[in-house]
């Protein structure tokens, strides 16, 4: 067989998808996936789920619909690793000469692809994303999501386009340069945006999933915290400044302490005045160590160089 017969066996599109507590949406989920193709009248195509140590029974309900969709390809990860982990693994072994990546979860239908896929060819773009232009979910889910792209940006040196979504179609060429990137620190928003390549986006509806959210209140700090610490190191910078100022301020109120006992002869500082300094100074310093022992964390997660996840089985 020459090269050109086994590009042509590629798929035309890949969809890829993640597997965590997913056994509800599955069934629903696959049978728009194949509606969404129909649509499209792509008769070439993979589902890919990633199982990412999933505690139900998603696995074995995937499994067993791949004698009914010979095209379900199922990525079975050694344990849970996490969502961005997972989307990573998908995306490299998804062969498809288009990538569609969606959350099955039913947030977001993936009957969506037909537009993603019109408004790629009509712009000739390398990557079109999804984002809401009003965000689902109660006042809470709003407000937080708000800060964490707000906060993003504002730390960042690089700017994403507020509330994206998961869901995107993408090319080959920008996939395979999106795995290009080294990082074992994954945040895949920020990567995809860093990657380049000409993109657009695109708004989309999410609904509100039922059952309760994984990503919890402490999963979304978390991310916050990896999200900025992997793109920007302007924690480090502020954290100077702000050790100068605080020094420069110091020593002018020592000077100042100093000058009011030789002039006026006026007490010192009291007990209280001193402890409310220490008190701040030591705030200060735990906060200061805090924040460059997450970047030497990133350090060290980076330089041991172990994957980013571990393939226990393919089944195509």
């Amino acid at each position: 067989m020459n090269k050109t017969e086994v590009v042509d066996t590629l798929p035309e599109i890949s969809i890829v998808s993640t597997m965590y507590r997913s056994r509800p949406f599955l069934e629903q989920f696959l049978t728009e996936c194949l509606q969404a193709l129909s649509d499209i009248k792509c008769d070439h195509f993979e589902i890919l789920l990633v199982n990412d140590g999933s505690p139900d029974d998603s696995l074995t309900y995937a499994m067993e619909r791949r004698s009914h969709i010979p095209q379900l390809v199922v990525v079975d990860l050694s344990r849970n690793f996490g969502h961005h982990h997972a989307i990573q693994a998908g995306l490299r072994h998804a062969r498809g000469n288009l990538i569609f990546l969606i959350d099955c979860d039913l947030e977001v239908t993936p009957l969506v692809l037909a537009e993603f896929h019109r408004k790629l060819r009509e712009s000739g773009c390398d990557m079109v994303f999804g984002y809401q232009e009003a965000r689902k979910g109660g006042r809470f889910e709003q407000i937080s999501g708000g800060l964490f792209w707000k906060g993003f940006n504002f730390l960042s040196d690089i700017k994403i386009p507020e509330n994206m979504v998961t869901e995107r179609i993408m090319t080959r060429r920008f996939v395979e340069a999106l795995l290009q990137m080294g990082d074992h620190n994954l945040f895949l928003g920020g990567m995809m945006t860093w990657t380049g390549f000409h993109q657009i986006g695109l708004p989309v509806v999410k609904k509100q999933r039922d059952g309760r959210s994984t990503y919890t209140l402490m999963r979304r700090i978390a991310l916050m915290v990896n999200a900025v610490s992997s793109f920007s190191a302007q924690p480090l910078i502020w954290l100077f400044n702000t050790g100068i100022t605080i020094t420069l301020l110091s020593f002018s109120f020592a000077f100042y302490l100093v000058f009011r006992k030789l002039v006026f002869d006026d007490a010192l500082m009291g007990f209280t005045s001193v402890m409310t300094v220490m008190t701040l100074s030591l705030g200060i310093l735990t906060t200061a160590m805090g924040i460059v022992g997450i970047y030497l964390g990133k350090v060290f997660n980076q330089v041991q160089n172990r994957p980013t996840y571990i393939v226990k089985d393919i089944h195509r």
